[in-house]
C-alpha cells in the first residue's frame, strides 16, 4: 500500500499561481507513472498532468499546457504542479495518483492503483 498526501491547495485570484505537492510513502523512483487528476462539482474525473518515470516523459491535458507543469523529485519521494495563471475553470479537488506497473496510459484514472485524498483549489474571478 502506498500513502499519497497532498498540499498547496488554496484559493487564489484568476491569473495568480499555487504549487501543489504530493509526498508519497513508497519511493517515487520505483512508480510507473504519477499524475494529478481533478474533480469539479458535477464533472468528472480527469487527468490534468502525468510524469513517467523512466525517461520523465509528461503528458499534460488540452486545458492546462503551458500553464501547469508537473515535476517529481525522487531524492525526496514526492510530486509537484505548479499551475500559474490560474482560470476559474480550474477550481477543483485536484488528486496525486501513482502507479507501479503498467496498466495503460497515465492520463486515465482507471491506470492508477494508489490515490491521495485531494486539496481543494478555488480560483475566483
Amino acid at each position: 500500500q502506498v500513502q499519497l498526501v497532498e498540499s498547496g491547495g488554496g484559493s487564489v485570484q484568476a491569473g495568480g499561481s499555487l504549487r501543489l505537492s504530493c509526498a508519497a510513502s513508497r519511493y517515487t523512483a520505483s512508480s510507473y507513472c504519477m499524475g494529478w487528476f481533478r474533480q469539479a462539482p458535477g464533472k468528472e474525473r480527469e487527468g490534468v498532468a502525468a510524469i513517467y518515470t523512466v525517461g520523465s516523459i509528461t503528458y499534460y491535458a488540452d486545458s492546462v499546457n503551458g500553464r501547469f507543469t508537473i515535476s517529481q523529485d525522487n531524492a525526496k519521494n514526492t510530486l509537484s504542479l505548479q499551475m500559474n495563471s490560474l482560470k476559474p475553470d480550474d477550481t477543483a479537488i485536484y488528486y496525486c495518483a501513482a502507479t507501479y506497473r503498467d496498466y495503460g496510459r497515465c492520463s486515465r484514472a482507471e491506470t492508477m492503483e494508489f490515490w491521495g485524498k485531494g486539496t481543494l483549489v478555488t480560483i475566483s474571478s
